[in-house]
């Protein structure tokens, strides 16, 4: 191996090393990634003495490139380079680049007008002192492929627009575009141009060698290309130079010698910038550790008082915020409760269902038993009577008001209860597929419903002009006539009548029972199976008369037949009694009572129950008469721990909450007191032994109640009780006649009225 600084290398054996290189590195691209064509930038330092003779080789390359091209394609010609040397004038700078012989000479000027910043029209390009046009290509003008051409570049205002290279001319020694052939095959060879980039750094020495026999010294070359990643092999290596470290010496010269020299006789020596040090106290290392020790403790309290102060603001911040909470829910909760209110009053001065009349007449009931009191406190005799009379006169108005707002309620409700039983006739049939979508379809039968719905419609509206009712009066005779029967005559005859006196000019205020007649007709016509098959799935009365027989009862009340659906049963009754509107009439005449609170209980036990144990059962077994029983008799209408009475705000919860609600696990409470009983972990450490005691006596009480229900003893029976035994679970208490007389009042009153009360009221009512 040869040093490169001491020995020279000929330009013979520089060209051969060139070429070597070239040679090999291309293999080394053509066995690594078997492309047809490969395009490397290798960088060789040539001498600038040898860069005729290179060129040469490069004509001698180019010609034999070009005997090779001739078996391309058309295809494949246009697209191949050549290389283009350019010589600026007058001062004759050489520059040589890669050009697509398919491209333009004006594309050629662009390039070469943003390389020397001279605008594309001043460059004027001449080939053997001839002029070259803008829209000849290098295949026009007769280059070959892989070939070579050198056109001439001059400005035509050289005043403004010099012709100055853009580099150096020391940089400009050889060529930037060459040409390689290399061989791919035995017989076979292939022309690369290879296009070298300028270093702007110079290369390090890889080294070489010598031949033996002909002495020529070869040196490793250097590749522009940059090398290939290792993949990752997901492994973290170490490596030795990461933990090595790196040696450097190097010799520093101080800027101001230091010196011991001394004055003396013949030697003086300046004291100008000279200090005048003077020892200070002595410390000793006891005073010195004392003096940190000082500051160690000075530091530490003013960090402790720092961490006390942000402890302190914490707990500050801390108590502001659920102050803040406490006050947004106090205006919350009043707020809610003005809701209630104004939602009372609505209910009461616009009543709209059957609820909202149950709770007109229970407040009628109130008012009654207040102004009874009052009358029996206040009068006696004679004028207590007459006082009674006049009470149960202005009762009767108040009825009577009731009962007018009741129809007309009845008669905003009937029109859409028409509305929706139009809607539930003409709705398309749906099914839930296993993928949870949901699938509609529609039938002739659900078609031919919507088309009646919509022409019901149509006929009740009121807005229509003459023209627009006439049309719609049409329609509905075409679709009656379908079918002939009584019905359909007597529409088509209301139809005629109408129209002539539509065009009579008769008013619509006149017309109002006409229309009211053909809409009523034209419903039951809607409401006829052979006109509207769909309609007789909704039917209440079956078409069928053998279908009658089956799950009808009779009504003790009223002495009539109803379907079963029209009778509320209790869990506890063993027979059918009266039907609902029987039951209904005699709870507005009698009773009055107001079920609203406590469905709104059940419900919210079911909604919560629902998402704690789906499969529970015991909630929807309740009905509201049960759950009446369990909250004002058992639990006294009032919450367990602090005794709040308003039914708006208790709420029926576990007892444990790891097992299922059933009357015998529960306790009323109101909504924050059950939010925080839910968070218990221990009931046994969280009450005192007389609320417990309290809570298990009135469990006992409600499994004795509620074992009377079959479906309730079967929940009884899995939990292992046995009903003889719960006589066992009640606590012993001596028996006193007021004892006696609110067990009576319990069986007899479930209302919770005390029997004195309800006994005065029924007298008086019958004074």
């Amino acid at each position: 191996m040869s040093d490169p600084e001491s020995e020279t290398v000929s330009p013979e054996a520089e060209q051969s090393i060139s070429r070597e290189v070239i040679q090999t590195e291309t293999g080394v691209h053509e066995d690594d990634e078997d492309e047809s064509t490969h395009e490397i930038k290798v960088d060789v330092l040539l001498q600038e003495e040898n860069l005729t003779e290179l060129n040469k080789d490069q004509d001698d390359i180019t010609q034999q490139g070009s005997e090779s091209d001739q078996t391309l394609s058309s295809s494949d010609v246009g697209s191949s380079t050549a290389t283009v040397k350019i010589l600026l004038m007058p001062e004759r700078h050489m520059i040589t680049v890669a050009f697509t012989i398919g491209l333009t000479i004006l594309d050629l000027k662009k390039h070469f007008s943003s390389e020397l910043r001279v605008p594309s029209d001043i460059i004027q390009i001449t080939l053997d002192e001839k002029s070259v046009d803008d829209d000849q290509t290098l295949m026009d003008i007769g280059v070959q492929p892989h070939g070579m051409v050198q056109f001439e570049m001059s400005s035509l205002d050289p005043e403004n627009y010099p012709m100055r290279p853009v580099k150096p001319q020391q940089e400009y020694n050889m060529p930037d575009v060459i040409t390689v052939r290399v061989q791919t095959d035995t017989d076979s060879y292939q022309d690369v141009v290879v296009e070298i980039e300028r270093a702007t750094r110079g290369k390090a020495f890889l080294g070489g060698y010598r031949h033996k026999v002909t002495k020529a010294e070869y040196h490793h070359a250097a590749v522009q290309t940059m090398p290939k990643k290792r993949p990752d092999k997901g492994v973290e290596i170490f490596s030795r130079d990461t933990q090595t470290v790196e040696l450097k010496e190097q010799d520093q010269q101080c800027s101001k010698n230091a010196s011991t020299q001394m004055t003396k006789i013949g030697c003086y020596v300046s004291n100008m910038e000279d200090k005048l040090i003077t020892p200070g106290t002595y410390i000793s290392a006891g005073e010195y550790h004392s003096k940190r020790m000082r500051a160690v403790i000075t530091l530490q309290s003013h960090v402790r008082r720092w961490l006390a102060k942000s402890f302190t603001d914490s707990l500050r911040q801390a108590k502001e915020q659920h102050l803040a909470w406490l006050e947004n829910e106090k205006r919350r909760k009043k707020k809610e409760k003005e809701q209630q209110i104004r939602d009372e009053y609505h209910r009461r001065m616009n009543p709209e269902s059957k609820a909202d009349f149950d709770l007109l007449y229970n407040a009628l009931k109130k008012w009654r038993i207040e102004e009874v009191e009052h009358i029996n406190v206040t009068l006696s005799g004679a004028e207590r009577k007459a006082a009674l009379c006049a009470l149960l006169e202005q009762e009767t108005q108040f009825i009577s008001s009731i009962e007018r707002h009741r129809m007309a309620a009845g008669t905003r409700n009937q029109d859409k209860a028409i509305q929706a039983f139009l809607n539930k006739c003409a709705e398309a049939k749906k099914w839930r597929a296993f993928d949870g979508k949901v699938t509609q379809m529609d039938t002739q039968f659900t078609i031919r419903a919507k088309e009646l719905r919509d022409l019901y419609s149509s006929i009740t509206q009121a807005q229509f002009t003459k023209d627009e009712r006439l049309d719609v009066l049409l329609t509905l005779k075409h679709t009656v006539k379908e079918h002939k029967c009584k019905l359909t005559q007597d529409i088509v005859d209301l139809i005629d009548r109408e129209v002539e006196l539509l065009m009579r000019g008769v008013k619509k205020s006149n017309l109002e029972g006409l229309r009211k007649r053909i809409a009523t007709l034209f419903l039951q016509y809607i409401k006829t199976p052979a006109f509207n098959p769909q309609v007789s799935k909704f039917l209440r009365v079956p078409q069928d008369p053998a279908d009658l027989k089956k799950n009808i009862y009779l009504c003790r009340g009223c002495n009539e037949y109803q379907s079963s659906t029209d009778f509320a049963l209790k869990t506890n009754a063993s027979s059918v009694g009266l039907c609902r509107r029987c039951m209904d009439l005699d709870n507005e005449a009698r009773r009055r009572e107001d079920f609203s609170l406590y469905k709104n209980i059940l419900r919210c036990l079911r909604e919560s129950e629902a998402e704690c144990s789906p499969e529970a059962k015991i909630t929807y077994l309740l009905q509201e008469q049960d759950l009446r029983y369990l909250v004002d008799v058992l639990w006294g209408a009032q919450s367990a721990l602090s005794g709040w009475k308003d039914l708006h705000d208790l709420l029926l919860v576990r007892w444990e909450k790891h097992l299922d609600w059933s009357p015998w696990n529960c306790i009323l409470l109101t909504k924050d007191e059950a939010a925080a009983h839910l968070k218990l972990e221990n009931i046994e450490k969280a009450y005192d032994v007389v609320v417990i005691r309290n809570v298990k006596q009135k469990h006992a009480l409600a499994r004795k109640y509620f074992a009377q229900i079959p479906a309730m003893a079967e929940c009884l029976y899995d939990t292992g009780i046995q009903p003889a035994a719960l006589s066992n679970l009640l606590f012993s208490k001596p028996i006193t006649n007021a004892t006696k007389q609110n067990h009576k009042e319990a069986t007899h009153n479930p209302a919770g009225c005390s029997g004195t009360s309800a006994a005065s009221v029924f007298v008086d009512s019958k004074v």
